[in-house]
């Protein structure tokens, strides 16, 4: 009778494991699918599994929607001050402007300039949701009046990519006074006959929706987008009542006839050229 031999191995390797790159996977929000992130942004950063629309910031979005090389920035250098030397949870306002300027690259959440989108000219404005979540103070609202009269100057169409968590706190009235200025540049915009294309992505919140984001001629949504004033949150524990199913997603705005149209983000140029031609501009 052959002898038994004993295995050697003991339930796991003692070899060193590859490691697994990092930035390799990305997790979708909506579907909660493990996905490649080179995949996603092959898909201009949709869900290739359910068409969820990723958060994305200015740069990724000029890129989309301009054509190649065709962006001509203004204003590069306007930057926010402290005027009420702010300060907030054992930080200041300064701090947290040069901390998010070195997260996101963008020195204010407003990039501004003429450019073309399928050979149609045009001014374009697009906020930066990764400096201080896009939210709108002196500089955004300055940058949106530029943009305002930039068109009216060059008989351009404005083309506005709003993301915004709202006014800016850390400026108290002087960021609220960019609502009214932003409102007034827009209907003198109106009156001198200009088009006005707002496109709003998630999320488009607080003082930047009661603004200039919704003053659109056309107003398009991207699939899902978060579209409101205060947060569903905060109008359920406000008003204490039980809010309706999807409240404040694209899809409600457009049934109750907030915005014009949802439109994927793979066809906002084709669309965005075809309300200029079709409106002459």
């Amino acid at each position: 009778m052959a002898k038994e031999t004993k295995s050697k191995w003991n339930g796991f390797s003692l070899r060193k494991r590859r490691e697994m790159p990092d930035g390799l996977w990305t997790r979708c929000p909506a579907c909660e699918h493990m996905l490649y992130k080179s995949e996603v942004e092959k898909n201009l950063n949709v869900c290739p599994q359910c068409d969820y629309h990723f958060r994305i910031g200015a740069e990724i979005r000029i890129g989309y929607l301009a054509d190649e090389g065709s962006f001509e920035e203004m204003l590069v250098d306007l930057a926010s001050n402290d005027p009420l030397e702010f300060s907030f949870r054992g930080t200041t306002y300064r701090h947290r402007l040069k901390d998010d300027e070195q997260k996101s690259g963008a020195k204010e959440a407003m990039r501004i300039g003429k450019a073309f989108i399928k050979g149609r000219p045009v001014m374009l404005a697009v906020m930066e949701p990764n400096f201080l979540m896009g939210s709108m103070g002196y500089v955004v609202g300055e940058k949106v009046c530029a943009a305002v009269e930039k068109a009216i100057e060059e008989s351009l169409p404005l083309v506005a990519i709003c993301s915004s968590g709202g006014a800016r706190m850390h400026e108290g009235v002087v960021s609220l006074g960019q609502m009214a200025k932003t409102s007034a540049a827009l209907a003198r915009f109106d009156k001198e006959g200009g088009f006005f294309v707002s496109i709003l992505t998630d999320p488009t919140t607080g003082g930047v929706t009661a603004s200039f984001a919704m003053l659109g001629d056309c107003l398009i949504a991207e699939p899902r987008a978060l579209i409101g004033f205060a947060g569903p949150r905060t109008i359920a524990e406000t008003i204490k009542v039980e809010l309706p199913e999807g409240f404040q997603t694209a899809e409600f705005m457009l049934e109750h006839g907030f915005v014009d149209m949802i439109v994927h983000r793979k066809d906002l140029r084709s669309e965005i050229a075809r309300l200029i031609d079709y409106c002459q501009k």
